[in-house]
């Protein structure tokens, strides 16, 4: 089939541009309201990725899709916890979700991502969407200021170009939109970068602790590790630390240090991790990301909508990413279906989850901060603020949309520089 072939227009009242979490959830809530929905997915197959816990908040977005059965059916680890190590590899008491919460919701799990990823876009599929995978889309349509399709390549070669009222862009750091409008703005205090990859056979802890997500912070706290318990035996394990440190100031006498003698260097630094790995197999050479705290300045636009990454990623250390991919997924759904019954596809119709979504991510973007702050410490300011515990567990949760836990941050400022609030 040559380049030039293409095939007929085809119109949807809405089509979603990738078929990670965050597109397969706006496609499943939206098709399921009887609207015509098109996903085009650009792998013809599932595909690793990272991303692969899961913050329990997520369980009343899972409850809307029609999937928690299936997630407690699944061979996915149960997370109960989280659980960090300080530099000299002391741990914290484990933040038990359920202490704080009894509802089963306090409970979650850790996901690895092709199976994952995969259960949602055959929901999404269930409800009524269209999904066609193979189609690499590389141009949306605007007529004027406002989105009106998308142009890619088929599974089969041909060109297709594809009609619709509203266009989601859920291409994850892809971003095609932003990208185009130029609308990112990196987070330049957390300028990080990220090694990873995953290990069979590692320690876990025992009974309700085998789930937890660990955060091992290394000896010098120029760089901490994640720990992420997986099926078939497997262990996530990555780690951050600013992209100067982690990447760009690693030289030897001979040259550059690979990737891998970097990720083996901060891991010999890694007290608490290092024993748990000691017998596990490294399943693959180790992958990199760097750059990965931005956000996009507009969340929608005449006939577009942002979702998931491709909006904005905050640093990993809570696991947010999935949860706040899933989230913009169902609050982008929510205002389309209403767009959809008064034919407005405005940005202001189409942003109207904006702020409010924002201003969750806004709350876990400060305990970011905290974070990373050298000198802060988490026990050190429980002891002294004690009413806060609360409202730690709630945004490590994921309790940012229906619980308020801004009141922490007030008593937090006296202990750590806390950043502005982003706004649209």
């Amino acid at each position: 089939m040559q380049e030039t072939d293409s095939i007929q227009n085809e119109s949807y009242d809405v089509i979603v541009i990738g078929g990670g979490p965050g597109g397969s959830t706006t496609a499943a809530l939206i098709a399921e309201r009887g609207h015509r929905v098109l996903l085009l997915e650009r792998d013809q197959s599932p595909q690793f990725k990272i991303g692969e816990s899961l913050m329990p908040a997520t369980y009343w977005t899972f409850q809307r899709l029609g999937v928690i059965d299936k997630l407690k059916d699944s061979h996915f680890p149960k997370k109960y916890s989280v659980q960090f190590y300080s530099s000299s590899g002391k741990a914290s008491a484990p933040f038990y979700f359920y202490r704080n919460d009894p509802h089963e919701s306090s409970m979650t799990w850790q996901v690895l991502r092709s199976e994952f990823d995969q259960m949602l876009l055959d929901n999404a599929q269930e409800k009524g969407a269209e999904v066609q995978r193979g189609v690499s889309v590389h141009e949306v349509l605007f007529d004027g200021d406002k989105a009106v399709g998308v142009r890619g390549r088929c599974a089969d070669g041909r060109i297709g170009e594809f009609m619709g009222k509203v266009v989601v862009d859920s291409t994850g750091q892809s971003a095609l939109i932003s990208r185009r409008l130029r609308l990112n703005t990196t987070e330049q205090k957390l300028k990080k970068a990220s090694i990873f990859t995953h290990f069979e056979g590692g320690i876990r802890d025992e009974g309700i602790d085998e789930g937890a997500t660990l955060i091992l912070h290394t000896e010098s706290k120029d760089s901490w590790f994640w720990s992420i318990p997986l099926p078939y035996d497997r262990v996530s394990v990555g780690v951050v630390g600013d992209l100067d440190y982690l990447l760009q100031d690693r030289r030897k006498s001979d040259g550059t240090l690979s990737h891998q003698e970097i990720f083996d260097e901060e891991l010999a630094k890694c007290p608490a991790l290092q024993p748990r790995l000691t017998d596990a197999k490294q399943l693959f050479p180790v992958k990199v990301t760097k750059d990965f705290s931005y956000r996009a300045n507009r969340v929608a636009g005449d006939g577009w909508v942002l979702v998931g990454d491709a909006f904005g990623f905050l640093d990993p250390v809570y696991s947010s990413g999935l949860f706040l991919a899933l989230k913009s997924g169902e609050m982008a759904a929510d205002t389309i279906n209403q767009a959809l019954e008064k034919e407005d596809f405005s940005a202001e119709q189409l942003g109207r989850f904006g702020p409010d979504f924002v201003a969750g991510m806004e709350a876990i973007r400060k305990l970011v901060y905290a974070f990373y702050t050298k000198d802060f410490s988490f026990g050190r300011f429980l002891q002294r603020f004690p009413d806060c515990q609360q409202g730690i567990v709630d945004i490590l949760s994921g309790n940012v949309y229906r619980t308020d836990v801004t009141g922490i941050f007030g008593p937090m400022a006296e202990m750590c520089s806390l950043p502005e609030d982003m706004r649209l």
